[in-house]
This record gives structure tokens, C-alpha cells and sequence, in this order.
């Protein structure tokens, strides 16, 4: 049957776009509600079209405050989580020292212990060091649980880096800095914009871990939570529509950026 064999050659394309759809089906919904006119304190339910909400963004009391901490936690985060991540990513695979089998195994425990008992033992740990709870030690928190994933995605890069290259740029005179700066980082640099890129959005969204260690500081996430118990306002579906579509631009450029590159090489 003609259905039937086209069901066959397009099974494939058929599951991956309807688990895609899946997947975006929440940001659709968010996008939609974020035109929706405000009515009493829940807006669970659509009413009729408006773009009240989008005209005036930080029109609730403290939101932008709020998602203005997030944003700078999550850049310094991602600073930090990066820089450290890299270096130890290359230290792992470049070098052979004491103790490397059991730093490889410890640089999982983050990615693999519930948030809740890391969240637990930082605030002990905090607590004990007598460190006042606010934007630092989320910040420190953030980038020790940001640094795992970093680690895992420059790694994998850097292991699969051709020695060669490396070795041909000392050939031509090279010094250590200038092969590196010009041969071994513009390779590495797709790793570390995949481990700088999740470290932000991991930062930016979490709430486990941030609400032990927070004190009186507000976060975007701890915003939206408080903001859940006594009323949605329609601008956190704003908010949350415009960080999608900034995520969706910037994995558009990245895709745009390769496809030229490819071609110049081609």
C-alpha cells in the first residue's frame, strides 16, 4: 500500500517532529497566555487578546528586580563555571597525575546527586563558615553545580581534537600561546560555548538549590514561585515568551554561523 510505505520511509521525521511539538508545546502555551487580558489574581483562563502585559513588562512590584539578580547570578555563574570547567577539562585529558581516575568519578557526584541533598550540604557548609545567605553564596553554589556540565561538554571536545594540528602549527614555529590561542581554542570553542550556554540556562532556572542558599535575595524562579501561591500576574508569561525567543535566535545564529563556515570550507 502507497500509505503505507511512506509511513515507512517518514517514521522517523514523523516521531522526531511530533516529540519536538511535544516539547514545545508549553512555550506555546506560555507565548499564547502572555497576550491574554488580565482578570483577578489567577490567569489560568484565557479571557480575550491583549498586549497590556507587553507594554508594561515590569509592571508587577519587584519582578524585574528579580529576574535583573537571576540574569547576573547566571552571567558570573557561567563565567566562573566556564573558565574553571575548561581548565579542568584539559588538566583531565592533556595531563596524567595522582588521583585522576578519582577526579573524573567525582566530577559526575554533582550532575548525579539530587539538588535537594547538594542544596542541604551547601547551606550546612555555609552555615558552619558563618557566611551571610544572599547573592554570593548563590553564586557559589551555581557555579559548583554549573562546573560538572561544563566539564562534560569541553571534555568530550577536547578528546576528540586531532593531535596533530597542534603539532603541525610547533612545526611551523609556533610558540605554546600562540598554538593555543590559534590552533587548540578556535577547536575547543564549540565545547565551550555548549558548556557556557547550558551553565546559563541552569543558573538562570534553578530553584532548588537557590532557595537554600538565598537568604533574603528574590530570584526570577523564587518570584515566579511566591507569585504561584498568591496570584499569576500575565507578565511572567512575557518574561518567559521573551527568554524563549531569545534561546530560539541565538540557536538560529549559532546554526546560521556553522552552515556559512561549512560552506566556505566545502
Amino acid at each position: 500500500m502507497p500509505f503505507v510505505n511512506w509511513l515507512k520511509r517518514h517514521l522517523v521525521v514523523i516521531a522526531g517532529l511530533l516529540t519536538l511539538g511535544y516539547l514545545l508545546l508549553p512555550n506555546v502555551v506560555v507565548t499564547v497566555f502572555s497576550f491574554n487580558k488580565p482578570k483577578g489574581r489567577f490567569n489560568y483562563e484565557w479571557q480575550q487578546f491583549s498586549t497590556d502585559a507587553w507594554k508594561d513588562p515590569c509592571g508587577v512590584a519587584d519582578m524585574c528586580g528579580s529576574l535583573s539578580i537571576s540574569l547576573q547570578i547566571a552571567f558570573w555563574a557561567t563565567i566562573g563555571a566556564t573558565l574553571l570547567g575548561t581548565m579542568i577539562s584539559f588538566a583531565l585529558v592533556r595531563y596524567r597525575f595522582r588521583a585522576r581516575s578519582a577526579v573524573n568519578s567525582l566530577i559526575f557526584l554533582p550532575m548525579a546527586m539530587p539538588e535537594v541533598v547538594m542544596a542541604a550540604s551547601l547551606l550546612t557548609l555555609f552555615l558552619n563558615m558563618g557566611a551571610q545567605l544572599g547573592f554570593y553564596t548563590i553564586l557559589i553554589a551555581h557555579i559548583m553545580f554549573c562546573l560538572s556540565f561544563v566539564v562534560v561538554a569541553v571534555k568530550a571536545r577536547v578528546m576528540s581534537m586531532d593531535p596533530r594540528l597542534e603539532e603541525a602549527a610547533r612545526d611551523l614555529y609556533a610558540g605554546p600561546a600562540q598554538t593555543f590561542l590559534r590552533v587548540t581554542l578556535p577547536i575547543a570553542a564549540p565545547g565551550i560555548a555548549a558548556g557556557a550556554l547550558l551553565s546559563f540556562a541552569l543558573s538562570f532556572d534553578d530553584f532548588i538549590i537557590t532557595n537554600f542558599n538565598a537568604g533574603s535575595t528574590v530570584t526570577f524562579p523564587m518570584f515566579v514561585w511566591g507569585s504561584a501561591q498568591r496570584g499569576t500576574p500575565v507578565q511572567i508569561n512575557v518574561i518567559g515568551t521573551a527568554m524563549f525567543l531569545v534561546a530560539v535566535l541565538l540557536v538560529l545564529t549559532s546554526m546560521l554561523i556553522t552552515n556559512r563556515r561549512n560552506k566556505q570550507k566545502a
